[in-house]
């Protein structure tokens, strides 16, 4: 067999595989932007592996879909363990046929924790981008990352310290949606007067458990001012029979499709949304709004239990204060949100504090440029790899 010579762009092997893992729609997209940026460094590079449309448009020969691992909630992921565990046996045999060069895990670590294991085991460099949230719930598990994954990269400013106190390479490389958000082009629209935005979240349960509440809240809304203009935004992979079905149809709105979300966002007012990674779109983008979360009452007291952090959402952990306010459980409820709803649109103290900490947070997350750097750093770290004597 001929050897395989490094890549004069990189340093990697020409033609080298890397597998990456993604389990979620939002990994899905953020993995996307990562291959792209590692194939317009290394074109040679080839990419399978796990995920969902993006990484497959990106170039992604995609074996695993994502279908069973997106599974929210605790009582999702037992209902679905048989086909998760026989898909984790399918991932050990390609990854042993086909011996990459490295593996990628983005986000989802319930699931990704395992693949890091077989790849460690079989002696393949782990990298993991979109690092797990253990500073928020079983901060313990970072022994099992210290063990199996060769570097974490983070995208949110905090994480770095996190992990390096724990003995964990790691490095911050700004977070993918500075570079996926069009923000020069957002920041000129227009921002229509008495206009709410309906952000209900991508996952069925999700949805059926908020939508009916943001539509009683804007219903309440209107009672105390006119409320002229209502976007329901449907998320990458949302049902839109669902929305339809659980909007009310005295209740006029404007469905907005998944590829104008962020228009709809920035020229609405103010925001309802489900908690989750839109939040931080929406902060980035500059528009207020609050959150809401509904659990069953046995997943809120065991995440109750688990967690130990003071914020919800994004936005808020990066402040260290709440700047989108969180409506979780039994407060999310439509006259509260009705009530929090209006401050924030309405002009007053509460929506100009809101803006001006959501104009701080862009420059806290930073600049533009994530995939590239974490492009970077995989590569050159397997370039140093490359060039190490073999162990005795």
């Amino acid at each position: 067999m001929q050897a395989k010579h490094p890549s004069p762009q990189t340093g990697v092997s020409s033609n080298a595989t890397i597998w990456i893992s993604a389990g979620e729609p939002s990994g899905d997209m953020h993995a996307a932007l990562l291959l792209s940026a590692l194939k317009q460094r290394d074109p040679s590079l080839a990419f399978t592996g796990m995920g969902g449309m993006a990484v497959a448009d990106a170039g992604c020969h995609v074996r695993h879909g994502m279908e069973l691992v997106s599974l929210v909630g605790l009582g999702g992921i037992l209902r679905g363990l048989p086909g998760i565990l026989a898909l984790l046996r399918r991932i050990k045999h390609d990854l042993k046929r086909l011996r990459p060069k490295a593996v990628i895990l983005v986000d989802c670590p319930e699931f990704n924790f395992r693949v890091a294991k077989i790849a460690h085991k079989l002696g393949i460099p782990v990298y993991y981008y979109i690092s797990p949230q253990i500073w928020a719930w079983r901060s313990g598990r970072v022994n099992f990352l210290k063990k199996h994954v060769r570097e974490v990269l983070c995208i949110l400013p905090f994480e770095k310290s996190f992990y390096e106190q724990r003995g964990m390479r790691a490095q911050y490389v700004g977070h993918p949606l500075m570079d996926r958000l069009p923000l020069a082009e957002l920041d000129a629209l227009p921002v229509d007067p008495d206009s709410v935005g309906i952000l209900p979240g991508s996952r069925r349960r999700e949805i059926a458990t908020l939508l009916p509440v943001f539509a009683e809240a804007v219903r309440r809304m209107s009672r105390e001012h006119p409320i002229r203009h209502v976007r329901l935004v449907r998320a990458p992979g949302a049902d839109e029979s669902l929305l339809r079905s659980l909007w009310p149809d005295d209740l006029p709105c404007e469905m907005v499709e998944p590829e104008a979300r962020y228009a709809a966002m920035r020229r609405s007012r103010v925001l309802l949304a489900a908690s989750g990674t839109v939040t931080l779109e929406a902060a980035l983008i500059g528009t207020p709004g609050l959150l809401a979360y509904k659990l069953s009452p046995f997943e809120f007291k065991l995440t109750n239990w688990l967690v130990n952090v003071e914020f919800a959402g994004l936005p808020n952990l990066i402040h260290k204060r709440e700047v989108f306010p969180e409506l979780i459980q039994e407060k999310a409820e439509p006259e509260g949100m009705a009530r929090t709803a209006l401050e924030l649109l309405l002009d007053g103290p509460k929506r100009h504090a809101a803006l001006a900490d959501l104009a701080a947070l862009r420059t806290m997350v930073g600049e533009p440029g994530a995939p590239q750097r974490a492009a970077d750093i995989i590569l050159n770290d397997l370039r140093t790899l490359a060039t190490e004597p073999p162990h005795a």
